[in-house]
């Protein structure tokens, strides 16, 4: 019975999910909406993260978009839009940071460990190509093979 009604509990609670208010926003002329459209596909969600405004469902995403279409609504561009939300927010409310000493790891970070695992892959195939060819000394040649020739006889014994 218990796991009827926390079942039942469960699918309510996804069906009133799905019911959530959908936002829709009048636009005066077509221009403001595509302005509208390109700053939410190019701010990131504070609170996802991995998603843009456009794709977050967050409370937060909700009332920066809503920020967003006043703000072009108001008639600024979207320099003054994008420079207000990195005034607020910092670059991280960027999905493209600027080039600049504070995001310098983000933008040279993935070149250098590509580089790092060029230089240790190629130090690594050198270290084997140089294991391969080890010249033994005539004493330990004589030694290996009586070790073959004493594991050859005891399975000759057997």
């Amino acid at each position: 019975m218990k796991v009827l009604i926390l079942t039942f509990l469960m699918f309510f609670g996804l069906i009133q999910n799905s019911f959530a208010g959908v936002e829709v926003h009048e636009f005066s002329n077509p221009e403001h909406e595509k302005i509208f459209v390109k700053l939410v596909n190019e701010l990131r969600c504070l609170v996802c993260q991995n998603q843009n405004l456009a794709d977050s469902n967050a409370e937060l995403a909700q009332d920066l978009r809503k920020e967003v279409f006043q703000m072009i609504q108001k008639g600024q561009t979207s320099d003054e839009i994008v420079e207000f939300m990195v005034a607020r927010y910092g670059d991280f409310v960027l999905y493209r940071p600027p080039f600049k000493p504070e995001t310098l790891i983000l933008w040279i970070g993935p070149f250098v460990i590509l580089f790092s695992a060029i230089v240790f892959v190629i130090i690594f195939i050198r270290k084997k190509k140089q294991n391969e060819h080890i010249d033994m000394s005539d004493d330990d040649k004589k030694y290996a093979e009586s070790l073959l020739d004493s594991l050859s006889d005891e399975k000759d014994d057997k």
